[in-house]
C-alpha cells in the first residue's frame, strides 16, 4: 500500500520525508514527482511501509500536522486512473 503526503514544503528531500515516516516503521519506498517542465517538486508525495498497520498509525498521526510550517495532508494513496482523452494538451 502507498500512503500519499500534501502540501508539502518544496525544500522537502526524499530523505527528509523517510526521516519522518521512520519513526513509525520500515520505509521501502518514497517518491516525490517532478514537473517535467521546470523540474520543480509539485508539492506531494508517496510513501511505502512494510506494515500495514505501521502506515495507518503515520498516517493517523501525521494527518494534520504542521511540518515545516505547513500543514500535512496524509491518507492512503488511491490507484492512478488513467485519463480517457490520450495526451495533455498544451495552452
Amino acid at each position: 500500500m502507498s500512503i500519499f503526503v500534501g502540501n508539502l514544503p518544496y525544500e522537502v528531500s526524499e530523505a527528509d520525508l523517510k526521516d519522518v515516516f521512520a519513526d513509525y516503521g520500515n520505509v521501502t519506498r518514497v517518491h516525490i514527482p517532478t514537473d517535467q517542465e521546470t523540474g520543480r517538486m509539485r508539492g506531494f508525495g508517496f510513501v511505502e511501509m512494510t506494515d500495514e498497520a505501521e502506515e495507518d498509525k503515520a498516517i493517523e498521526t501525521l494527518d494534520g500536522a504542521e511540518w515545516l510550517g505547513r500543514e500535512l495532508r496524509v491518507n492512503k494513496a488511491k490507484p492512478r486512473q488513467e485519463s480517457g482523452g490520450g495526451a495533455r494538451r498544451r495552452r
